[in-house]
């Protein structure tokens, strides 16, 4: 049997190629998403292993010691010299390293891209304490000089010499550039950057001037291990500090980066199993047509001898050796994959440099292995149908296999409906997590259902797409229309593909618009202000930027505003991760709009604090409650004094500036509003604007209309990239599309050869192909777009109470999704129609 599965499959193996073909892009997606992952874990490890030694002494806080200059929690200078007396330390050091400094290149921009760290430190050029290998010039020793790694000087076309303007976290400084250094052996910085000065200047620039540091580094005398000397140095320092060895410091580092790109290890995974999973309607289709076809000889096999075991075991045998090339050609591909995602996350400042590729065995059996699954489960059931042939079948020239009733799938199918539209209504009336958690499994449960119903929709909804055909193209358009909803599971199985595809990209893009008119919609009815300044990135400034915008002629007010992490505790137990809004009351209600459930902005100055009402709710906050909110320098005690709506961006937690500096964090700014007097003239107070901010590369200026347009370009990016990773299962949907296409043309050889045999001209056959594509790729496009539209009105409504509260149907490009799934259709017929129109007439009249 296995001789005679072999030979089955060198003898249809062009029948095979788009099947093989679908597997290997999904498997190498896969491949490809894990080796970029573990090549990242790979590249932070390296990274975190050259910057520890032999003990690293940081503060102990759930926060980190090395964030952002202003937020940063430090250890006294003092602490480096009883660490230096504690017996088995050959040599210590401290070391300021905090995010904040930009470096401004020769065209004036600031180095990196993206929301790369810009890192700032103290200079040490000690190879066993520091990372720092200098390769040109010398270390800073004094002010007003300062050292820059490698790769920024290069990127921004420094060199020792060169004047280089700096904005640090107290404003714009110049210094000479007297060094450029590698970061440790391959000066892979991931995106980021750094500028060392020396320790003084560092402790100004950074810790405001502290005699601090953000970490001590020890290096052991010899023959004093990693675990002795930590031991040693904590009898020392006490508890209040964290002390690791080298080891237990980098692999912390390492965990805490993974944990945190797991989650886009997930998400690229997700995509990679969505376009398996799609290519399964294909393997699914191409052997069912293909049992179809070879009924007479399995038939004969039968007859001979061969057991339905034997006949499962032979299908099953050549969807193997399918799914086997398929994934032996995916995880080739997978390598190309890795180049495209290196590319795509270097254009948002991720770079990798010249970091090897992790290639784990791991990466290739994570998608090898769902691939030969998939595979062999979506031709179990054309193989159990083909164990069915009766022995007798073989006696008859028109065998065919056993059609059954759909009445099957349309319960089965109307139950897992009834059941998945439920759980997405409930989910649409739930807020928060949960109710996102109901939708998803709603959505999971309807695709399934409508996969399973959608053999009972073929008929009906193909004849209904299909019904100005025959007027348009006589009895071509009605042949097109019969041949497409006279098999229904088989043009079921094909359109539900592209359906699945078109559904997710249509979700995402109705979410993404309800998104960006939402955001707007509350961009224009809170922000009273005519500019706001802020970054790109929305990375905090120099406070001196709102001192020197006061100053301009036609401003009224500026106001304030920082966005800080930090934890809250509101009386229930643990304490919970948040954002919290920094805000100036005395400004605030100047430029801001909100509308009030209870309380307001009176109480604000009063060590007061203003919350969201879903926030509050969750909470169970009322005016008058009290919350603790701990930073990473401090912690304060704020009494809500508002309940306020959400809207868009402008939820959760808002204290003042004060209440900020109180709890130890002076950090900058994030975004400046600035109010024009009434007399102002708009386009003149702009420039006054630019002309400041011309000081301080990197922060801009924008009016209501630009955010509005920052945002909306902002989505769009986003919904570009998850479209073009869809697009992956949208290429194996119109594979599929032009496998059942080719293989249907097979089939149907003898009955296309009677047609022309009658008159039938080959333009009228190639004509038929390509309309019969048209209908099955729009029965696929109409249910994706309903259901995309349903999937994300249920989402949105979950979300609402989040500020995503306008629901926003973008009926053009929903249109234009319907128009290129026809133009897909009919360039998926192209081939399978030449092939038909190209029949030799007498030959398919005789075929069987």
């Amino acid at each position: 049997m296995f001789r005679a599965a072999w030979r089955s499959l060198v003898a249809h193996k062009l029948r095979l190629v788009l099947s093989v073909l679908a597997i290997a892009l999904s498997v190498g997606f896969i491949v490809g998403t894990f080796i970029f992952s573990d090549t990242l874990n790979r590249t932070f490890t390296d990274l975190f292993a050259q910057t520890t030694t032999d003990v690293v002494v940081t503060p102990d806080t759930e926060f980190g010691g090395s964030g952002q200059a202003g937020e940063l929690v430090t250890l006294p200078a003092d602490l480096l010299g009883r660490i230096r007396e504690v017996p088995g330390v050959a040599k210590a050091e401290g070391t300021v390293f905090a995010d904040g400094v930009a470096i401004i290149g020769a065209d004036d921009e600031p180095i990196g891209q993206g929301g790369a760290p810009q890192f700032g430190s103290n200079w040490s050029d000690d190879i066993d304490l520091t990372p720092y290998r200098l390769i040109d010039g010398e270390g800073p020793e004094a002010s007003g000089q300062v050292a820059i790694d490698s790769v920024s000087a290069e990127a921004g076309n420094l060199a020792v010499g060169d004047t280089v303007r700096l904005i640090t976290p107290t404003g714009e400084t110049t210094a000479d550039l007297v060094g450029v250094f590698r970061f440790g052996t391959s000066g892979n910085l991931a995106g980021a950057t750094i500028a060392a000065f020396d320790t003084p200047t560092a402790q100004d620039l950074l810790l405001a001037g502290e005699e601090a540091f953000t970490e001590i580094d020890a290096v052991a005398a010899e023959g004093v291990s990693q675990d002795q000397l930590a031991t040693d140095i904590r009898a020392v320092v006490g508890s209040d500090v964290q002390v690791r060895t080298g080891e237990e410091a980098a692999d912390d580092a390492a965990d805490a980066i993974t944990d945190d790109l797991q989650f886009l290890n997930v998400f690229l995974a997700a995509f990679g199993f969505i376009a398996l999973f799609v290519g399964a309607f294909l393997i699914w289709n191409t052997f069912s047509m293909l049992t179809s076809q070879r009924t007479r000889e399995l038939a004969l096999l039968r007859a001979v001898g061969a057991t339905r075991g034997q006949v499962v075991r032979s299908v099953l045998a050549e969807a193997l050796v399918v799914g086997s090339v398929g994934a032996a050609l995916g995880c080739l591909l997978g390598f190309g994959v890795v180049a495209a995602l290196k590319a795509l996350f270097g254009s948002f400042g991720l770079e990798l440099g010249s970091t090897p590729l992790a290639v784990e065995p791991s990466s290739f059996l994570v998608g090898v292995v769902p691939g030969l699954l998939f595979t062999l489960a979506a031709a179990l059931f054309p193989a159990i149908r083909a164990s069915r042939i009766p022995p007798v079948a073989a006696l008859r020239d028109d065998a065919t296999l056993p059609q059954r009733s759909l009445r099957l799938r349309t319960i089965l199918g109307g139950v897992v409906l009834a059941v998945g539209f439920g759980v997405l209504i409930t989910g649409a009336t739930v807020a928060g997590g949960s109710g996102a958690q109901l939708v998803g499994l709603g959505v999971f449960l309807t695709l399934i259902g409508v996969i399973v119903f959608s053999a009972v929709l073929a008929a009906p909804v193909s004849r209904g797409i299909g019904w100005p055909l025959p007027r348009m193209a006589g009895t071509v358009g009605r042949l097109a229309v019969d041949n497409a909803a006279r098999q229904p599971r088989r043009s079921a199985a094909t359109a539900s593909a592209l359906m699945i595809g078109l559904a997710l990209v249509s979700a995402m893009t109705v979410f993404a618009a309800s998104t960006t008119d939402s955001l707007n919609a509350a961009i224009g009815r809170v922000i009273g202000a005519e500019f706001v300044v802020s970054t790109e990135t929305q990375r905090p400034f120099p406070r001196a930027v709102a001192d020197d915008l006061a100053e301009v002629d036609g401003v009224a007010v500026v106001s304030r505003s920082t966005f800080v992490e930090g934890l809250v505790d509101t009386g229930e137990g643990d304490a919970t991760g948040t954002f919290v809004t920094a805000v100036d009351p005395a400004t605030l209600s100047r430029v801001v709009d909100f509308t009030f459930d209870a309380g307001g902005m009176d109480g604000l100055q009063d060590g007061g604090l203003l919350v969201d009402r879903t926030t509050a709710d969750g909470a169970n906050l009322q005016v008058g409650d009290t919350v603790d909110l701990t930073f990473a320098t401090g912690t304060g005690t704020f009494e809500v004094a508002g309940i306020y709506e959400p809207a868009g961006f402008f939820t959760g937690y808002a204290i003042t500036n004060q209440g900020l500096e109180d709890a130890g964090v002076k950090i900058g700014d994030t975004f400046v509003y600035v109010k024009a007097d009434d007399s102002a003239d708009l386009d003149t107070l702009r420039a006054g604007i630019e002309g400041v901010l011309a000081a301080y590369p990197g922060v801009e200026v924008q009016s209501q209309a630009e955010l509005k347009e920052q945002i909306q370009s902002s989505i769009n990016q986003v919904l570009a990239v998850i479209v073009g990773l869809l697009g992956l299962a949208v290429i194996i949907a119109v594979l599929g599309i032009v496998n059942t296409l080719y293989l249907s043309v097979l089939e149907r050889t003898r009955e296309i050869g009677m047609l022309r045999a009658v008159g039938t001209s080959r333009r009228q056959v190639r004509r038929m192909i390509v309309l019969e594509s048209v209908v099955i790729a729009l029965f696929g496009a109409v249910l994706g777009v309903v259901l995309g539209v349903g999937f994300a009105t249920a989402l949105q409504r979950t979300v609402a109470d989040l500020g995503i509260n306008v629901l926003t149907i973008p009926w053009r490009s929903l249109v234009v999704y319907l128009l290129i799934a026809m133009v897909v259709g009919a360039l998926a017929a192209l081939w399978p129609a030449r092939r038909a129109a190209k029949l030799d007439v007498l030959r398919a009249i005789t075929t069987e």
